[in-house]
């Protein structure tokens, strides 16, 4: 049975999901104190949450079983993602569910900010009228600049042309040709700020978007800009921002996340009337909180059923589809990585990874981290998995490089992998056979056909006559039989590779009498 805990409110179309999964048994348990959670995960493979709960590192550290995390919502500020991938926990979240109403919630605040309107409400709502204290203005003709052009981020750009403003965004990691071809104008910050009457910002909380705008900023922007933040508090800086709105830089702010959640009511933010200020409120619409539970009860259904994985953070995410396209690379991928982690020789500083052939059309990003896994799982053991290997490597000071070859191969689809160690630089490329089984067939220059799996011996040789008997009388003698075996050469008469799938574990005392055989040059036992 599959435990799953729900410690945040979810929606019953989310928990229907899950409850209707007859190997799933779903607990509901809302309002746990952090100390009461630690005391319970351990039964657990899953953990659902919204913002309420936090997962901290003391939390992961007693997780025992626990396998993903499900946030419903896009941030995850209240998961240690860290701990969770050191301990291989696959983290997700839900950054489809609530694009609507975020980006609905930021046009309310630009067109609030723009026509005084809570200030117009409270003062009816005092008995007065006073039509001259509130003049507004139109967004007509106006530029809105956006700085990050995800989901959320594109939706804005799309209400804001339907009030025909001029969009301008800043976004390091999407093309100039998809924004052009949505009709936003691609621009560096400086331009941006230099030019925008708006400026609304969509990007997650990271080391590099904390106070992202700030001091100088705000010193290059137009007087009587209007500025909004319905992503994450801190990215602008509000200490910076209060002195924007005191010099009146800034004609106007709008926030509905702070640096300190609830704001504290002496923040001076607070108590300025051209600041508007709601609580968190994004993604609070009866649609978004519906569609956010059935999202994240779909991917960690999926994600334990082995469906695939989607949304996660600290793993690439993987259709159903494509995941089983896939399936049978990663298991190359994995198993290339065990082989080549005891076939080499030396201390590890890089991995080439070069894929070709029909795979290249998909994200591969599975199968560098299977075959990261395959390498440092001979070492690491149980620590290392999936999820982790990327990092664990990275820790190592283990360079990772991935790319894809358009160049036609001799096989249709083909994984190479060149690793350099302090004492040499080996390779070995796989496949898979036509009926998806790996291959290995190439060890540096040698072509060979050998299957990756069991107990294996890989020789280099000298191609001369009686290696063969020898190595056959050698291990009958030792009551080990051969599988299979498949050489490679350059050239007759010059160095060989004989590879070598028996049935049984060859120890270290028979493993130097095979060094011993004439005509051999080393020898090496691999287990898969």
């Amino acid at each position: 049975m599959v435990k799953i805990l729900v410690s945040d409110p979810l929606s019953d179309e989310g928990l229907k999901i899950l409850k209707e999964v007859k190997d799933f048994q779903v607990d509901v348990k809302t309002d746990l104190k952090p100390d009461d959670l630690r005391s319970v995960i351990a039964e657990y493979d899953a953990l659902i949450v919204r913002s309420a709960t936090k997962v901290t590192k003391e939390i992961v550290a007693a997780a025992k079983k626990l396998r993903v995390i499900g946030r419903a919502g896009v941030g995850l500020d209240n998961v240690d993602l860290a701990a969770a991938t050191q301990k291989g926990i696959i983290v997700m979240n839900t950054p489809a569910g609530n694009t609507i109403s975020t980006a609905e919630h930021t046009m309310s605040m630009i067109l609030s900010l723009s026509r005084n309107i809570p200030q117009a409400n409270a003062s009816m709502k005092k008995g007065e009228w006073k039509r001259s204290k509130f003049m507004g203005v139109e967004l007509y003709g106006k530029t809105l600049g956006i700085v990050g052009l995800g989901r959320i981020g594109k939706e804005v750009a799309k209400h804001a042309f339907s009030f025909g403003m001029r969009v301008l965004a800043f976004d390091p990691f999407l093309s100039r040709e998809v924004a052009e071809s949505l009709g936003i104008e691609v621009v560096e910050v400086p331009e941006l700020l230099e030019n925008a009457d708006y400026i609304t910002v969509h990007t997650p909380l990271t080391e590099e978007t904390r106070h992202f705008i700030s001091t100088n900023e705000f010193a290059r922007m137009k007087k009587g800009v209007r500025v909004v933040n319905c992503a994450r508090g801190g990215i602008i800086d509000e200490a910076a921002l209060v002195e924007a709105v005191r010099e009146g830089k800034v004609a106007g702010a709008a926030l509905d996340v702070f640096e300190k959640e609830p704001p504290d009511p002496s923040n001076e933010l607070v108590k300025m009337d051209n600041v508007i200020l709601t609580p968190h409120l994004g993604a609070s619409t009866e649609e978004a909180q519906v569609n956010v539970a059935i999202e994240v009860a779909e991917i960690v259904r999926d994600a334990l059923s082995g469906k695939g994985i989607r949304n996660a953070a600290n793993y690439p995410s993987v259709e159903g589809e494509v995941f089983r396209v896939l399936e049978p690379y990663i298991n190359l991928s994995e198993k290339l990585g065990r082989f080549t982690s005891q076939l080499v020789e030396g201390r590890f500083e890089s991995i080439d990874i070069v894929y070709s052939g029909d795979i290249i059309k998909y994200d591969l990003s599975p199968l560098t981290m299977a075959l990261t896994k395959g390498m440092l799982e001979p070492i690491l053991k149980e620590t290392v998995n999936f999820v982790n290997s990327i990092s664990l490597a990275k820790e190592r000071g283990i360079g990772i490089r991935e790319s894809k070859s358009s160049k036609e191969e001799e096989f249709v689809t083909l994984v190479r992998m060149q690793v350099k160690t302090d004492k040499g630089t080996r390779q070995v490329c796989g496949t898979l056979s036509a009926n998806k089984q790996p291959r290995i067939v190439k060890i540096d220059d040698y072509y060979v056909e050998s299957t990756p799996a069991g107990e294996m011996v890989i020789i280099r040789n000298l191609d001369k006559p009686g290696i063969i008997g020898n190595l056959g009388s050698l291990l009958g003698k030792h009551n080990i039989n051969i599988a299979s075996m498949t050489f490679g050469r350059k050239s007759l008469g010059g160095e060989a590779v004989s590879i070598l799938n028996v049935d049984s574990q060859v120890s270290a005392e028979l493993l130097e009498k095979i060094k011993n055989i004439e005509n051999i040059i080393s020898a090496k036992a691999i287990r898969l």
